[in-house]
C-alpha cells in the first residue's frame, strides 16, 4: 500500500522516519516533527528497549500519551502486521493522531494533518516495530536476527514489562494489546503470555483487560476459505451463485 502512494508522500515519509531515527536513543521527546507547522499539540516520545538474553534485540518504539486523562486512560501496545511491517505505518495511516494532508501533494513536500478521530484521544498507545528487523528495531548479533511467532510474542512481553518499569505512571491502567493483519496471529500470543505471567506472580503485574484486532489474519486455510461464505451470508452472492 505504501508504494501505491505518489512520490511525494513517500518522501514525507522517509523524511519523518530519517528525523525519528537521527534524534532517537534510548528515550527522547518529540516536539517538533517534519511537515508539521510548529509544536506538536500532543506528547509524543521515542526510543529503544533491549531484550533477549543479552538485550541484543533492541526494540524501537513510538509513544503518543493521551490527549484526554493520560493517567486514568488505558494503555495499548499496538503491533502492526506484515509480519515485519513498520509501526509507522499504523501512525500515520490507521490510529495515530497525525496522518498526510492529501490536499497538499502538489509535487512538492506535503504535509502532514491532525486526525480527527485519532485513538490517541482516550488513549495512551505504544506502536512497537516488531518483530526484530522491523522498522528501526535491530539485533546486535547475527543470531539474534532469527525469529519467529512464538519467540517474538515473547520479546514483546518483555519489551512490555521493561517499558512499564520505566514508566512506572501507567503500572495501574487498562492495557490492551491491539494489532492487524498478521497481528492476528500475534497480539493473542502477547495477550497470552502477559496473562500467563500474572497467574505465575512475574512483577510488575499487568492490568490487562483485553485485545483488540482489525482485519486479523488467523489461519491459513480458514481465512481463504471463508471468503465465500461471509460474502453469501452479506448478501454480496445469490443463492445460486452461492451453491
Amino acid at each position: 500500500m505504501l508504494f501505491s502512494q505518489s512520490k511525494p508522500l513517500l518522501t514525507l515519509l522517509l523524511t519523518i522516519l530519517v528525523f525519528f531515527h537521527t534524534v532517537c536513543s534510548s528515550q527522547n521527546v518529540i516536539e517538533y516533527l517534519p511537515g508539521f507547522p510548529g509544536k506538536l499539540p500532543f506528547k509524543l516520545a521515542t526510543g529503544y528497549i533491549g531484550v533477549g538474553e543479552k538485550d541484543e534485540v533492541q526494540l524501537f518504539y513510538y509513544f503518543f500519551e493521551s490527549e484526554g486523562n493520560p493517567e486514568e486512560d488505558p494503555l495499548m501496545l499496538w503491533l502492526n502486521g506484515g509480519p515485519g511491517c513498520s509501526s509507522i505505518y499504523g501512525v500515520v495511516y490507521e490510529i495515530g493522531p497525525f496522518t498526510i494532508d492529501p490536499l497538499s501533494s502538489d509535487g512538492n513536500l506535503p504535509s502532514l494533518m491532525l486526525r480527527e478521530h485519532s485513538w490517541t484521544k482516550m488513549a495512551n498507545i505504544i506502536f512497537l516495530d516488531q518483530p526484530v528487523g522491523a522498522g528501526f528495531s535491530y539485533a546486535t548479533t547475527p543470531e539474534a536476527f532469527h525469529s519467529n511467532d512464538t519467540y517474538a510474542t515473547e520479546l514483546d512481553y518483555e519489551f512490555l514489562k521493561k517499558w512499564l518499569i520505566s514508566h512506572p505512571k501507567y503500572i495501574n491502567n487498562p492495557v490492551y494489546i491491539g494489532g492487524d493483519s498478521y497481528s492476528g496471529i500475534t497480539v493473542p500470543l502477547v495477550a497470552n503470555n502477559v496473562y500467563r505471567g500474572n497467574e505465575a506472580g512475574i512483577k510488575p503485574l499487568i492490568n490487562i483487560k483485553g485485545y483488540i484486532l482489525g482485519n486479523p489474519h488467523t489461519d491459513v486455510f480458514s481465512d481463504a476459505n471463508e471468503h465465500v461464505p461471509y460474502a453469501h451470508r452479506m448478501g454480496l452472492l445469490s443463492d445460486r451463485l452461492y451453491h
